[in-house]
């Protein structure tokens, strides 16, 4: 037997769901505890944990990380409310009124936002991945967004003093209610945006006739898991509307409609585009640049994709609407929003509006601007940044730490990236149709989502790409970019654990990655081969046409291909691992 390879620091290990976690437990028992004799620093931040412990499991995620500085985090649940209520069924002893929102959110967010961390995704360089690019000239697709409402028509400014921000609500009673509260520094962008429910609902009755009228399949991509009082407002009126006025009438036309997250649909849709289809993205900002993306692949088509893409995502400071105040309006009245004492704002709402009140703290923003160019310079990668600064104060002080950034490192004589900024839908229409070789799309972060997504499908699959949280301190997080993979799970359960269809790639690379961080830092060069051996075995056995369902037809020889199930495939690399 191999003598195990001994390591001295701890390795923080943060749990998560379904399918993801059955692949999860089988590499931490094939590539960790069999070959390491290393303390693993386990938490458990399955969806149920964090219920039960109303959110504790989150913070002490985020204690451990900090103490101890390496880990690696499986793919999570963030339930819906159909979830949420399953769950309280199961355990009638919690109070929903008295949950933590750790209890119930997403822990990302606050993971990332508690060691200070950034995202960046790249693709993981396999050597015989070679995915046939859609066909996207001449398919007949429609995005559909509002006109009104939203970010477009938010109010939004940089502080111009430091203290406390209030989001102050007047009903009918004319006494100011105070709905949530946050500090905010001098120079910190804070953006307040409302939509009119009536505008929603006449909006899906336009999106469901038209979609009959031209017998198109509807698609509706929203963010209502993440912002559950503003995208989740909007989706649940949608789908009333849908239930009460549509459904019978698309089954007749022989139509279809599929509800997605956002991101996911993006990176499905634009991966896999369908022949005919009316997308509809009620949030007007995603709308925009996704309205012109397809306008432009519908002319000019996706080129062969001959470029690895890496995109930073800015979520350390909380920022944007992933760290956002979201509810409905409880009545008609005026929304006002007052900083440092003084109102900087008011409008009008009715009752079951959505608002959302979001912020953003500029020294993460220059952490992350930092950690974008020291990225680009390390690895010779040129930068393109999204910003919309005509009309988007908010987003004018990344232009200005953009600067300011650059003249710290003309300062040390340290040669800045070559670097453009540009609107959002040109950053995206870039990194999809005109890539450079060697470029980093820095985005915030529900672009970054979406964008990074979209990347990852086009580039084979979601688990085919890596994911690596970094802090100013040096805490590095490793993750796949995948979710946990719900219907697998489901078929999982259903054939009594026979059907594992799972892509464990971006995982083991995760763990690679995390385990030669931590060979690093106490110089554990046995540590740190096997890390290096374990990539390459990786590669090696998807190079050999050993590949799961998902990777079908998307290698560069295949009549090669064997496909395997989750265990054949890590059974493979194991093989390889020790095939030298």
């Amino acid at each position: 037997m191999m003598k195990k390879i001994s390591v001295e620091q701890p390795l923080v290990v943060l749990h998560g769901d379904e399918m993801a976690q059955i692949a999860f437990e089988r590499i931490l028992a094939q590539f960790v505890k069999k070959p390491l004799d290393i303390n693993l620093v386990e938490i458990d931040l399955t969806a149920e944990n964090r219920l039960l412990t109303n959110g504790q499991a989150v913070l002490d995620a985020i204690d451990a990380l900090k103490y101890y500085r390496v880990g690696i985090k499986n793919a999570g649940m963030t339930v819906n409310r159909e979830q949420l209520d399953a769950l309280l069924a199961k355990h009638p002893d919690i109070k929903e009124s008295q949950l933590s929102r750790l209890a119930t959110k997403s822990p990302n967010g606050s993971i990332r936002k508690g060691i200070g961390g950034n995202i960046i995704r790249e693709d993981i360089q396999f050597k015989n991945i070679q995915v046939p690019k859609p066909q996207w000239i001449g398919r007949d697709i429609d995005v559909f967004t509002m006109e009104n409402g939203g970010i477009k028509h938010s109010f939004n400014e940089l502080s111009k003093s430091t203290g406390v921000a209030k989001v102050i609500f007047v009903g009918s009673s004319g006494d100011p209610v105070e709905l949530h509260r946050r500090f905010i520094g001098k120079g910190d962008p804070w953006l307040l945006a409302t939509n009119s429910l009536e505008d929603v609902v006449a909006w899906a009755h336009r999106f469901f006739q038209r979609g009959i009228d031209e017998k198109r399949d509807l698609y509706l991509g929203l963010k209502d898991t993440v912002i559950p009082g503003y995208d989740g407002v909007m989706r649940a009126a949608i789908e009333a509307i849908y239930e009460s006025h549509y459904r019978q009438a698309v089954a007749d036309s022989g139509l279809s409609y599929h509800y997605e997250l956002i991101d996911a649909q993006a990176a499905r849709l634009i991966a896999n585009p369908p022949e005919r289809a009316l997308w509809g993205v009620p949030d007007n900002t995603t709308g925009r640049k996704l309205y012109k993306l397809v306008r432009h692949l519908k002319i000019y088509g996706i080129p062969e994709r001959r470029a690895y893409v890496s995109i930073s995502r800015m979520s350390a400071g909380g920022g944007d609407q992933y760290g956002s105040f979201n509810m409905p309006m409880t009545e008609d009245g005026f929304i006002k929003v007052i900083v440092d004492g003084e109102e900087k704002h008011a409008r009008a709402v009715k009752k079951n509006d959505p608002v959302l009140f979001m912020s953003n703290d500029q020294h993460a923003i220059k952490d992350w601007v930092s950690q974008v160019f020291r990225e680009a310079s390390l690895n010779d990668k040129e930068v393109y940044f999204g910003l919309k600064r005509e009309y988007m104060e908010y987003d004018d002080v990344f232009s200005k730490v953009i600067a300011d950034v650059r003249q710290e490192l003309a300062r040390r004589d340290t040669p800045p990236p070559s670097y453009m900024i540009m609107r959002p839908s040109s950053q995206l229409r870039k990194m999809i149709t005109d890539p450079p070789r060697r470029a980093l799309y820095p985005a915030q972060n529900l672009d970054g989502d979406i964008f990074s997504d979209i990347a990852a499908a086009l580039g084979g699959s979601l688990a085919t790409a890596s994911s690596i949280i970094q802090s100013k301190d040096g805490t590095m997080l490793y993750e796949a970019p995948h979710g946990t993979a719900h219907d697998l799970y489901e078929k999982y359960l259903q054939s009594d654990g026979k059907e594992a269809l799972f892509n464990s790639s971006a995982l083991l690379y995760a763990l690679a990655n995390a385990l030669e961080h931590l060979g690093g830092r106490e110089g554990n060069v046995a540590l740190i081969d096997y890390s290096n051996r374990l990539k390459e075995a990786l590669v090696e056995t998807v190079d050999q046409g050993i590949i799961t369902g998902d990777l079908k037809g998307k290698t560069t020889e295949p009549e090669k291909e064997q496909i395997v199930d989750m265990y054949g495939f890590l059974d493979a690399v194991e093989r390889n691992l020790y095939a030298a």
